[in-house]
């Protein structure tokens, strides 16, 4: 089964740090961009972060930029969002997901959805 398993989430006070995982389940991730999205109670889903194949990034939203980081380890089939200072407006559950091909681009044209991981920031 192909599927990718986020994990990390948690309560974290404003200006706090986490570090979320995607591990990637029946299929590695080398010739793959991958993105994290996040969707807030009553929002849209909305893309945070890309990383293409080759390890340039691609920023999908303004807020993160100097914030977020994402990473990938091929060899473990991992991906990694680094998320400092973080905001209450950074609340929602945390998704992964890949492209069928290396280059980012736009937000749309991902598939494999994982389960999501909750990210709450409030004190």
């Amino acid at each position: 089964q192909l599927q990718f398993v986020e994990s990390g989430g948690g309560l974290v006070q404003p200006g706090g740090s986490l570090r979320l995982s995607c591990a990637a389940s029946g299929f590695t991730l080398d010739y793959r961009a991958i993105g994290w999205f996040r969707q807030a109670p009553g929002k849209e889903r909305e893309g945070v972060l890309c990383i293409s194949s080759g390890g340039g990034t691609t920023n999908y939203v303004d807020s993160v930029k100097g914030r977020f980081t994402i990473s990938r380890d091929n060899a473990k089939n991992m991906v990694y969002l680094q998320m400092n200072s973080l905001k209450p407006e950074d609340t929602a559950i945390y998704y992964c997901a890949r492209k069928n091909m290396g280059a980012c681009g736009t937000y749309r044209g991902y598939t494999n959805w994982g389960q999501g991981t909750q990210v709450t920031v409030s004190s």
